[in-house]
């Protein structure tokens, strides 16, 4: 299976900002860790960060016919980006939106999500464990 993983403003920060939310290793240590789990192997993987809003959307258009599922950490965008729910949409890839943190006990703009219904499931909560989680459910469903 080909696997995106799109990483969303600030995560190029990892090990750096928040360590008592996010933990201590960087985003390269994290997607190394996936790409080479038991749930990874024998999966091709392309990964992906951006800041920029419009930069995530042309990565996802771009690998369409690459891709046979997306995990999408959004960042902030997860919050209000309708352009990216519309690309989901429009790109019919199963997607899987990715939160390292419990969004749900966050600050009160984190609670809403316009991308969990354009999504076939939204992890939250699990640090790192967030993203292998997602991987294990596309395992499981495509």
């Amino acid at each position: 299976m080909n696997i995106l993983v799109i990483n969303g403003p600030n995560l190029n920060l990892l090990g750096m900002r928040e360590v008592h939310i996010y933990g201590n290793e960087s985003l390269d240590e994290i997607m190394a860790w996936l790409e080479n789990s038991i749930d990874g192997l024998n999966h091709h993987f392309k990964f992906y960060q951006s800041n920029s809003e419009g930069e995530l959307i042309n990565i996802m258009q771009d690998e369409r016919q690459w891709a046979s599922g997306i995990l999408l950490n959004a960042g902030a965008f997860s919050h209000y980006s309708y352009a990216i729910a519309d690309t989901i949409k429009a790109i019919q890839i199963p997607t899987i939106e990715i939160h390292m943190s419990d969004i749900n006990k966050r600050e009160s703009f984190r609670k809403k999500s316009v991308l969990k219904n354009v999504c076939k499931k939204t992890i939250i909560g699990y640090g790192k464990h967030s993203y292998l989680k997602g991987l294990q459910y596309l395992n499981q469903t495509i």
